[in-house]
């Protein structure tokens, strides 16, 4: 058995970790303590010309907008090629974009993976059953 220097559940450093003393901390302290005048120097940089500020200041204040959904009317009857070929001609006619007839030809690519697996299931059950 060895000899400890701490009993169980007593911890080594009883004070814990110093508070704000990491390097992370200190930086965001004196960050924060400058901040306005880090502002204004960007204003004044911007508003001086210098398009890095400018970016700064926008990203900031005006972030990049995201794609939103918008509602797709294709039919949905018909066999699976058939509905990916009104995909591709929805897309090829600028009524969908491209990124959005990628995801959706992407997911009838799964939809088909799903469906292969499903009657593949059911194929062995009867021969199981057999």
């Amino acid at each position: 058995m060895t000899i400890t220097k701490y009993k169980p559940g007593q911890s080594g450093n009883p004070a814990g970790r110093p508070k704000d003393k990491t390097p992370a901390t200190i930086l965001r302290k004196s960050i924060s303590d400058d901040m306005p005048e880090i502002i204004k120097t960007l204003v004044e940089l911007a508003k001086g010309g210098d398009v890095q500020a400018a970016k700064v200041l926008l990203d900031r204040i005006c972030p990049a907008l995201k794609p939103q959904a918008m509602p797709i009317s294709l039919p949905t009857n018909g066999t699976l090629s058939e509905q990916g070929n009104e995909i591709i001609k929805a897309t090829m006619a600028g009524q969908i974009p491209p990124d959005v007839g990628s995801q959706l030809i992407t997911a009838l690519a799964n939809q088909a993976k799903i469906i292969e697996i499903d009657e593949l299931t059911k194929r062995i059950e009867v021969l199981e059953g057999k």
